[in-house]
């Protein structure tokens, strides 16, 4: 009796000792910024939210717009040739000339890695010829990356009070940028010097703002892609980043921070997400999503492009997807032409759509076409030839008549 309560009692402590792994969602970090967003790249999924959508003035991290249009429209090497105004702009600035030529790519780097105002202003005039002009097309492409609490004024960021946009717009900004490999070789740089040019005889030493992607700094993340900081009295402090880990990629959008934590709360947003968070691609491009079986049509249907979800850590989420449309048999369509589109959902919640391609080329029948050729036959052009044969005949009837009756 004794050995057998002395054995419950070790399995009792033995038992108790063991440590369980539950997966749970850590809690989010606390940040002081008033309009926050935490974002997957890849789905574009938010993953934290506060105030996403709230409308302030951003400061510098606007030039995130100049620097995306610029890679849009220009070429890296194209010439800019400064003007009157650019030189003379308030705020922070590399001191470039009127009349200086000066390379896409060096403004770029002066834009990005010391936030010169003289750099986003002279982009924008080589671009659309003037500020106002280049700020119309800041805020229609804002409009085509979705962006809904955005209006911009200007290239560079200064203070106006109609010059506003939210942390969820900037994300958007940045994830396009992102996408530019240009962009991330120019933002990860820690020093650069801008080469002499007609007006300067002497080199420009430039040093990278960003404290993350800079190795002797505290705030040193590895992974981070690039960002930009803002600060103006009237915005306070604003910062957008990336950062990529195990082929995932987040961005952290941070605005009007009255605390200057934007680069802690940065990295503790990034650890949160790839802590808890992982990117599943679904579909790659390409890939057989079904094949449609309707209308005596066999058609396989592929992905037009990459499908990208995020899932928490631990879970089996159910993903399902409708197709849109109904494939008409009467249509022509080729081998990588897109047909449809499917709906997807995630545990029955929709989380986007994709596009769908034909994987074969659909023509009319032969039988279809032999019919209608036939039918065309018994058209009544097919039949006058026939007609003019028969009066033919009978004419030269009545002439052999004539001709008889006078001998």
């Amino acid at each position: 009796m004794k050995k057998l309560i002395t054995f419950l009692i070790c399995f009792i402590v033995i038992f108790s000792n063991i440590n369980y792994k539950v997966n749970a969602k850590d809690a989010p970090p606390t940040v002081s910024a008033d309009s926050v967003v935490l974002m997957d790249a890849l789905s574009g999924e938010i993953l934290y939210a506060k105030n996403a959508y709230g409308a302030y003035p951003p400061a510098s991290t606007t030039k995130l717009m100049t620097a995306l249009l610029t890679l849009e429209r220009t070429k890296l090497d194209d010439v800019v040739t400064v003007g009157k105004n650019p030189p003379v702009v308030d705020g922070s600035k590399i001191y470039l000339f009127e009349g200086e030529q000066i390379k896409v790519k060096d403004l770029l780097y002066g834009l990005l890695l010391c936030s010169g105002n003289d750099c986003a202003e002279a982009l924008a005039e080589h671009i659309s010829g003037s500020i106002d002009k280049f700020a119309g097309e800041m805020n229609k492409r804002a409009l085509e990356l979705g962006c809904k609490n955005t209006n911009f004024v200007n290239p560079s960021g200064l203070y106006d009070e109609k010059h506003k946009t939210s942390a969820n717009d900037l994300a958007l900004i940045m994830k396009e940028l992102s996408k530019h490999p240009e962009y991330t070789q120019i933002a990860t740089t820690s020093f650069y010097k801008i080469p002499t040019t007609n007006k300067s005889s002497s080199e420009r030493p430039l040093w990278n703002e960003n404290k993350l992607i800079q190795k002797s700094s505290s705030y040193y993340y590895e992974g981070c892609q690039g960002g930009k900081t803002g600060y103006t009295i009237q915005s306070q402090h604003s910062y957008v980043s990336c950062a990529t880990r195990n082929g995932q990629t987040l961005i952290v959008a941070l605005v009007h921070d009255k605390e200057k934590t934007f680069f802690p709360d940065a990295a503790a947003l990034f650890n949160y997400g790839f802590n808890n968070f992982q990117s599943v691609r679904l579909f790659a491009k390409g890939d057989l999503v079904t094949t449609y079986k309707d209308n005596g049509l066999n058609i396989p249907l592929l992905a037009a492009s990459d499908f990208y979800y995020v899932k928490e850590k631990g879970s089996n989420p159910t993903t399902k997807f409708n197709i849109n449309d109904k494939i008409s048999a009467d249509k022509f369509f080729k081998q990588g032409d897109i047909i449809d589109e499917a709906t997807i959902s995630l545990d029955n919640k929709n989380i986007g759509s994709l596009k769908l391609i034909s994987g074969t080329d659909h023509e009319l029948k032969q039988v279809f076409q032999s019919n209608t050729l036939q039918s065309n036959f018994s058209k009544p052009q097919y039949i006058i030839p026939a007609g003019i044969v028969a009066l033919a005949a009978i004419i030269f009837v009545l002439k052999k008549l004539k001709l008889f009756s006078r001998n």
